[in-house]
């Protein structure tokens, strides 16, 4: 996916709140909304790079929006409303090897008291949950990176509709290039890691899929091993 933004550069000096960050860019103090709830503590400190997009609209509190943290060498997206589009796009070019074979794919569809990021058609129903994921340590992945009730409420749903004949996956998209693997961040949210494992068990298929990262593009490539 090509990334088609007026694009600035610049060092992370605060975040007074979960919305919004302070950025240093050029000498200049500016303020910068940030598309991602989760605490990100390992990424955002006083002095680490950022990318931000610039979008000049009457409508918007801020103009700019932070999109990107530099780690080592590598640039991690942060955008949580990234990786249903990253996923879509993938699924309709044949990236996910799971996910092939379907000539309807729809967004954003309802089941019972959820709403599933993907509906496959074709030789079954097929929903798909899909969680973008930003944390790493020692080049592996974890999801969440905070307590997430909702995301147990997604993985509820989920295995009802296992249950009732669909298939179900879930589809962790990791926003890093450099991540070997993804598992459940049970220190953090042993009630996810453990309702993440009962869905395993229950025949919700869990995969978990890495990105290609520039700052003008980012697309997923490669399949990486979960452990639960």
């Amino acid at each position: 996916m090509k990334l088609n933004y007026e694009i600035y550069y610049g060092t992370f000096i605060k975040r007074p709140n979960r919305f919004i960050a302070h950025i240093n860019v050029s000498g200049e103090e500016i303020i910068c909304h940030i598309p991602n709830t989760g605490r990100l503590k390992e990424l955002l400190y006083p002095g680490v790079k950022v990318m931000l997009s610039y979008h000049d609209s009457p409508l918007r509190k801020t103009k700019y929006e932070l999109r990107m943290i530099q780690k080592g060498n590598s640039w991690i997206s942060i955008d949580s409303q990234l990786p249903n589009a990253l996923a879509y796009e993938a699924v309709l070019n044949g990236v996910i090897e799971e996910l092939k074979g379907y000539p309807v794919v729809k967004r954003e569809v309802s089941y019972e008291n959820s709403r599933f990021d993907l509906q496959l058609l074709g030789k079954d129903i097929c929903f798909v949950e899909v969680k973008g994921v930003t944390l790493e340590k020692d080049h592996w992945s974890y999801f969440p990176d905070a307590p997430t009730e909702r995301g147990r409420k997604h993985i509820d749903e989920m295995i009802h509709a296992v249950q009732n004949g669909y298939r179900g996956v879930i589809l962790f998209v990791v926003q890093i290039e450099y991540a070997k693997g993804f598992s459940p961040n049970a220190p953090m949210d042993p009630a996810f890691a453990q309702k993440l494992k009962e869905a395993s068990q229950a025949g919700v298929e869990i995969i978990a899929y890495k990105c290609s990262i520039s700052t003008d593009e980012i697309k997923i490539v490669e399949k990486i091993p979960v452990k639960i």
